[in-house]
């Protein structure tokens, strides 16, 4: 049985980490170090070609070397969320019960920011294992809002991220996502239903619908993530929030000429019209 103090200790352990508090007591199956290693070549040569399958990822494995064939890359790509772009934008697997939302952006000037919001998960690289990153965004200024990390695709982290912007900001107008079963979960829609926000959720080959937040995963990637070896989630939290917090504050962003994701945001510009 867990005393009162030792579950207040690691309360306070996963508030310092930005972890939810069900990685500390549910752990994800290990995978080899042969596996870690070709998850981090599969990851890499994902963010080159995004359009690549199991089929020609497993075929770039062979042709480098690797002894990696078609069911291992399938299913380690499928423990990643990586999806070609061709296909339907089931970066999470969808569940069957849940209800899918129509998507609101066709055609939608987006002008402002705290119009639309979105957000999506990536696998964070580890020096032994691997973490799961979910990051919120301004759909305009590109500023990251929130962010948690998990060793788990439990929804309860990315619930989690959702209530920080939403208290600190104000609801949006429109929260976009995909359909992965973390944003159709129950407690997700409960948190965007009460805040009275529209849900948008991404459509059947609209693989373009997701592209701000991938852009940001590649900078983060290669600016952050493949720079360092990782040893625990306490640096992964701390590297990764120092990196998101250069990005916010000093990084312009290339849509926004000179000014940064956090200059746009606290409306230190004029808007202007950009179709979704």
């Amino acid at each position: 049985m867990v005393s009162k103090d030792h579950e207040l200790s690691q309360r306070r352990q996963c508030t310092l980490l930005q972890l939810s508090r069900s990685t500390l007591y549910y752990q994800p199956k290990g995978e080899s170090a042969e596996n870690l290693r070709f998850m981090e070549i599969i990851d890499k040569q994902f963010l080159e070609t995004p359009w690549y399958g199991s089929r020609q990822m497993a075929r770039h494995m062979k042709r480098k070397g690797h002894k990696c064939g078609r069911h291992r890359v399938r299913r380690l790509m499928r423990l990643m969320r990586l999806v070609p772009i061709y296909q339907e934008p089931n970066t999470s697997k969808k569940h069957p019960a849940h209800k899918i939302y129509p998507y609101l952006l066709k055609g939608l000037a987006i002008t402002r920011p705290n119009q639309v919001w979105c957000a999506d998960i990536t696998y964070i690289r580890m020096e032994r294992g691997f973490l799961y990153l979910v990051a919120i965004m301004d759909w305009y200024s590109r500023k990251v809002l929130a962010w948690r990390l998990s060793n788990t695709l439990e929804a309860d982290f990315c619930v989690a991220a959702l209530k920080e912007p939403l208290a600190k900001y104000g609801p949006p107008e429109i929260f976009n996502t995909d359909q992965g079963s973390q944003f159709t979960s129950s407690d997700w829609i409960d948190e965007l239903k009460k805040a009275k926000v529209k849900i948008s959720m991404d459509g059947k080959g609209r693989w373009i619908d997701n592209r701000m937040i991938e852009r940001l995963w590649r900078s983060l990637k290669y600016e952050c993530v493949y720079l360092r070896a990782f040893e625990t989630g306490s640096q992964a939290r701390d590297g990764i929030g120092k990196w998101l917090a250069y990005y916010n504050a000093e990084r312009p962003h290339s849509t926004h000429g000179i000014l940064t994701p956090d200059e746009v945001h606290a409306n230190k510009t004029e808007p202007m019209k950009m179709a979704a």
